[in-house]
């Protein structure tokens, strides 16, 4: 199959770093309104769950699944393959982990917690579950936009390259 030539790869990486900013601004901004939010008044903590549900939808989601086409496209189409240099495979392996945690912890705990807003009302507020799921999905954003951080590191670094004339 052809590669992409150096105006393509411009292109690409350009929206790669479009993509993966959406994705990292929308895990904080997530995390923004977590910590702002006054758990204490049902109509504000309603609407701190209705606007992450939105984030989640409409930027980290578009983000996360953008940034894995592109970078399906790098492996196929660009000399980086999937698997020819460590820092790529260990990245893949970082994303899949934290789309593991945004879909399966993250938005499971956000969906639980605003279905119990929606049929508990304002006394769901002192449940329990409801309070645990707030924080265990506090520290999934965390641990999200540590693994983050760590992929934007390895991208720029690239530890584990070959050195030239080894």
């Amino acid at each position: 199959m052809k590669k992409l030539g150096p105006a393509g790869m411009k292109w690409l990486k350009i929206i790669h770093i479009l993509l993966a900013a959406m994705f990292f601004g929308g895990i904080m901004s997530s995390l923004a309104l977590h910590f702002a939010v006054n758990m204490a008044a049902y109509e504000e903590t309603l609407s701190f769950y209705q606007h992450a549900v939105i984030i989640s939808d409409h930027t980290i989601r578009i983000g996360a699944v953008g940034t894995l086409l592109i970078g399906f496209i790098y492996g196929i189409l660009t000399k980086w393959g999937f698997f020819k240099h460590r820092w790529i495979t260990v990245k893949w392996v970082l994303f899949i982990i934290q789309t593991f945690i945004g879909i399966f912890i993250v938005d499971q705990l956000m969906t639980s917690n605003m279905d119990m807003l929606e049929a508990e009302k304002s006394a769901v507020l002192h449940d329990p579950v409801f309070i645990q799921n707030h924080s265990l999905r506090q520290y999934a954003v965390i641990i999200q936009i540590a693994i983050t951080v760590l992929i934007f590191c390895i991208s720029v670094l690239k530890p584990w390259k070959k050195k030239k004339g080894t």
